[in-house]
């Protein structure tokens, strides 16, 4: 999603808070939707009301939405979904795998929609995507499961390197599993795999500046919602301090970054939009298949590789659903 659609619907989240205390007056049903980001900085806001459009609810006409963020803070998450639980809201749109988690931890009876970046499954949050059972169900960008092949790319754009760095946010529930992917991946390339540790701007600023002093070491950035909140500030760092990198979404490729390959999250906010829409019509999430995200994006920087002084390969570049030049 580009900048300017986000600037659009970071306009409508302005607009769109002073709805809750009208819901009660109208009775309109209630969202309560929840983010582990910040309200300024999280562009796939608008693909959720597209979403909710489609299934025939427009904010302030049909429903009211509360929204809540936890500004990169994910112990704020239960106290923000126990205050959205006190308000008796209709259903919860958890948009962050931290506030699915912490969702599914504070109430099995209010629907819950979420989006992932993550193994439902694995994460506890669904005991079947077909039948996700209970009262969750939602959309999996499946962006874990691709950071295997995010190791790949790198390894194929930089051949002679023998160690790839991943970038973990320990707190994030996809810190383990991102790890985890990943080790399998470099020992089955023969390659090692060094772990780094980041949850804030300082720690961010520290590991880059770390690996400006080595020699193009191949970096991969896990999944997580506080990475996913700042893509566009990581690929300014990553271009500023000359480390070649890759993460899953576009805005950290269009910022600097050397390649982004994920699923499109703009998609899975729509696809929750609908769902959250048709549970608003009566639908139970134990009987909405939790759906994944099919189309996966490998964008590539030109302007980047330049600067680094690499070149893509043809087979790379072949391959790419977009070229930033």
């Amino acid at each position: 999603m580009r900048r300017r659609d986000f600037m659009v619907g970071a306009a409508g989240l302005a607009a769109a808070w002073p709805l809750a205390g009208l819901a009660q007056q109208s009775n309109l049903p209630v969202i309560g939707f929840v983010n582990s980001a910040s309200p300024g900085s999280y562009p796939p806001v608008t693909a959720f009301l597209k979403g909710l459009d489609e299934a025939g609810f427009a904010e302030g006409r049909d429903v009211a939405i509360e929204y809540r963020w936890a500004e990169g803070h994910y112990e704020k998450l239960p106290a923000i979904i126990s205050d959205l639980i006190r308000r008796k809201v209709n259903v919860i749109a958890a948009t962050s795998t931290p506030a699915a988690v912490a969702a599914k931890a504070a109430t099995s009876t209010i629907p819950i929609v979420f989006t992932t970046s993550g193994d439902p499954i694995q994460l506890g949050l669904v005991s079947s995507l077909k039948e996700p059972g209970g009262n969750l169900t939602g959309i999996s960008q499946m962006n874990v499961e691709l950071a295997s092949k995010r190791l790949e790319l790198m390894h194929e754009m930089f051949p002679k390197a023998t160690t790839i760095v991943l970038l973990v946010n320990p707190p994030g529930p996809l810190a383990s599993p991102m790890s985890r992917e990943s080790a399998a991946a470099a020992e089955a390339l023969g390659l090692s795999l060094r772990i780094l540790r980041a949850g804030s701007e300082q720690e961010l600023s520290a590991v880059f500046e770390s690996l400006s002093r080595e020699a193009l070491v191949p970096l991969v950035i896990a999944s997580d919602a506080y990475f996913s909140n700042h893509g566009e500030t990581i690929g300014a760092l990553a271009l500023r301090h000359h480390v070649p990198a890759i993460f899953q979404y576009t805005e950290f490729t269009e910022g600097g970054g050397l390649m982004s390959y994920g699923g499109n999250v703009a998609e899975s906010y729509r696809l929750a939009g609908v769902y959250v829409g048709r549970i608003l019509k009566g639908a139970k999430p134990a009987n909405l298949p939790v759906q994944q995200v099919t189309k996966v994006e490998l964008i590539v920087n030109l302007k980047t590789a330049k600067a680094l002084g690499v070149t893509f390969p043809l087979s790379l570049l072949g391959r790419a659903d977009k070229v930033i030049e």
